[in-house]
């Protein structure tokens, strides 16, 4: 009788060693996503505040005697794809297609955004204008921010895809249906930042 309780005990432990340790590894795991998560956040952000930053940008550029404008309906057309709002659900994450053509989208707005900064070198009065100059300093700034928060959402998802896909944790991944998080490409020249180096022109 002794024995068989021994023995009894002895499995409930282990039971709860095998099931503790698999709760262990789903947790690793869902932790690991909710910081790719929370970077993908704030990568959506500094491209809300872009988002933000071009009705004024085209309304001051607008002024310009002359001034191109298929550049500016490139840009205000680059944005209308974007929708009214950069914000996706976190199931995006993992969305090939969803990703990608989140991606897509925010590229043609930085070739847009690129080409009307290189035509407004030809407009000294735009270079003189001091609402443009904030406005090309808050674009900056936020061109900066996007880069930096990209290069930290898919260092974030990098980790978090290693996880993974490794033994053992890809037996519990598969298990409860969590997949690899999509990483930013930086191959596209859409995805460098615009130049805006204007201070180095001279006003």
């Amino acid at each position: 009788m002794k024995k068989g309780i021994v023995i009894l005990i002895v499995a409930v432990v282990l039971i709860i060693g095998i099931i503790g340790w698999v709760v262990g590894k789903y947790n690793m795991m869902v932790k690991s996503r909710v910081d790719v998560e929370n970077q993908f956040a704030q990568v959506q952000a500094a491209y809300q505040r872009r988002f933000d930053l071009i009705p004024n940008l085209v309304e001051t550029v607008k002024g310009a005697a002359n001034f191109e404008r298929n550049t500016l309906t490139d840009v205000i057309e680059a944005r209308s794809k974007m929708g009214g709002t950069i914000q996706l659900p976190k199931e995006a994450i993992t969305d090939p297609n969803a990703f990608a053509n989140m991606q897509q989208a925010a590229d043609g707005l930085s070739s847009a955004l690129s080409r009307l900064m290189v035509v407004v070198e030809r407009y000294p009065e735009l270079k003189a204008n001091q609402n443009y100059l904030n406005l090309q300093e808050q674009l900056e700034g936020t061109e900066n921010r996007i880069n930096q928060e990209r290069r930290l959402y898919n260092d974030a998802a990098a980790k978090f895809n290693k996880l993974v896909i490794t033994f053992p944790n890809v037996f519990f991944a598969r298990m409860f249906n969590i997949q690899p998080a999509e990483l930013f490409k930086a191959a596209e020249a859409a995805e460098q930042a615009p130049a805006v180096n204007f201070g180095e022109t001279g006003v």
